[in-house]
């Protein structure tokens, strides 16, 4: 096997040829198309009449980094729907503008006096938009932060709260579900409610298992176990899988777990995310839970508050998240709830109001300062799944190779998962050597949709920035054979 193909090329590549010394120095990548059709070009281009059989709308655009010359570009000028390639966007711009650093901070205060081990007073949050406080970082403990948290209030003595759990959500203004999104998915985990008090990924996990005879009522467990869930349990079990027919959902604006249908007797459990309705709220429920597992009792019910009341409040403890791991989580997991406060964030931070307006504002604006067109695109979120979401795929590469030349371009290639990978959507595509590792992108999809886009590295040691936006797919899977094969001939022939 050729050296240059062993695990992980482009990684190596990225640490010891500088990537991020911005060497060229401008943002701005020219594009020029290569007189005299190169072999990779006449072999890109034969492959991509191939892929124009996947989609009824297709835009290529394939870029050479070292020289910033177009390789191959069909329909590269037509704004395509992006869906989880706008996270691309999204992550770039966060990246570029907070470094890979500190980000969040979740603070824990408290007012009151502290007399025999009970605070005479109240305990309050300040939500700060972090989308980190899960089991994630942490052998899926979802509530290792709040012990943290109870550690820290026991440090000062205190074991019970007479008063209140306040929490402080006055951050993001406006909806928390966007209006683009679909509103038949909207109790999906995919389409959790954006806010700045975020716990769990603003999901819980319903685990549904057949009772012990046929017609007998199925068993319905909520994870993490809080009170604060009503379970409406409809289900039944049937004695053949064919029969088994199971919905599991959320009552409309309520915290109400809906579980209806059949499930076969025999089985095992069927799992199913769902998106909570009020983020605060589960939230404070389950802050107060964790509290009362580590002897810590809150008197009062968790309350939201849109600013922190008068009073002398002293720190307690915070969390503090880093940007990096939480943009590759982003873009590796697609986690759409990430994208949206990492947008609403910057919204925040760099206009003044964190808005879907302002961070879409924000965004727009740095991807202009990159050199791309104020044309080429239109934005409505920051994870794809509004279909508002539209960019050229030359676009897409001009901000690809600026984001490869930036001061942080190893770290956001870093971001993307590679081919190969696994535990994630990459892990059976392009697997096989010589094509594990040597590609870097970010996938996307939603209904009728099909979109790659990142960096590949070919056999002469180059490496290429492309986008191939798939719209109007006839098929997902004929729309990822077709972009797989197109990344094949770029890694051979490139």
């Amino acid at each position: 096997m050729n050296r240059r193909f062993a695990p992980l090329p482009l990684v190596a590549l990225l640490l010891l040829a500088g990537v991020g010394a911005p060497a060229r120095g401008a943002n701005a990548i020219p594009a020029v198309r290569a007189p005299g059709a190169e072999p990779l070009a006449a072999a890109l281009a034969a492959e991509a009449r191939t892929t124009a059989r996947a989609a009824r709308q297709l835009g290529i655009h394939v870029r050479d980094l070292e020289t910033g010359t177009e390789v191959l570009a069909v329909a590269a000028d037509e704004p395509r729907i992006l869906a989880s390639n706008t996270k691309l966007l999204t992550t770039a711009a966060a990246l570029s503008a907070f470094g890979p650093g500190p980000l969040f901070e979740t603070r824990l205060l408290a007012r009151g006096v502290v007399s025999g081990g009970e605070l005479a007073g109240d305990l309050a949050v300040i939500g700060d938009g972090d989308p980190n406080i899960s089991g994630r970082e942490h052998d899926g403990d979802v509530y290792a932060v709040f012990r943290r948290w109870a550690q820290a209030l026991a440090a000062h003595g205190i074991r019970r709260v007479t008063g209140e759990l306040l929490l402080v959500n006055g951050l993001f203004p406006g909806p928390r579900i966007h209006p683009g999104w679909p509103r038949d998915q909207l109790t999906s985990w995919y389409s959790a409610p954006v806010d700045a008090l975020t716990f769990n990924d603003n999901c819980v996990l319903v685990q549904v298992r057949p009772g012990k005879q046929p017609g007998d009522r199925a068993r319905v467990e909520v994870q993490p176990r809080l009170g604060y869930f009503r379970i409406l349990n409809e289900a039944t079990t049937v004695a053949t899988r064919q029969e088994a027919r199971l919905f599991v959902g959320r009552a409309g604006e309520r915290d109400t777990i809906v579980v209806r249908g059949t499930v076969a007797q025999g089985t095992g459990a069927s799992e199913e995310w769902v998106a909570v309705a009020d983020p605060p709220a589960y939230f404070g429920h389950a802050l107060a839970a964790a509290l009362a597992e580590e002897g810590i009792a809150v008197a009062g019910r968790p309350r939201e508050v849109h600013g922190l009341p008068a009073g002398e409040w002293e720190e307690i403890a915070r969390h503090q998240s880093d940007l990096l791991p939480t943009i590759a989580v982003t873009n590796k997991k697609s986690q759409n709830l990430y994208a949206e406060l990492l947008l609403r964030t910057l919204g925040q931070r760099r206009a003044g109001e964190g808005s879907w307006e302002k961070g879409v504002q924000t965004v727009s604006e740095f991807l202009v300062g990159m050199g791309v067109s104020p044309g080429s695109f239109t934005l409505a979120d920051g994870s794809g799944l509004a279909r508002g979401n539209r960019m050229t795929p030359r676009a897409m590469t001009q901000l690809l190779a600026a984001m490869f030349a930036s001061p942080h371009g190893r770290e956001y290639v870093l971001s993307l998962p590679h081919s190969g990978e696994a535990g994630l959507r990459w892990e059976r595509r392009l697997a096989e050597p010589p094509y594990r590792g040597n590609v870097f992108a970010k996938t996307g999809m939603i209904r009728g949709v099909s979109t790659l886009s990142g960096y590949a590295k070919g056999r002469s040691g180059k490496v290429y920035a492309f986008s191939i936006l798939c719209n109007e797919i006839r098929g997902l899977a004929e729309a990822q054979r077709a972009q797989d094969r197109l990344l094949r001939v770029l890694v051979d022939r490139g």
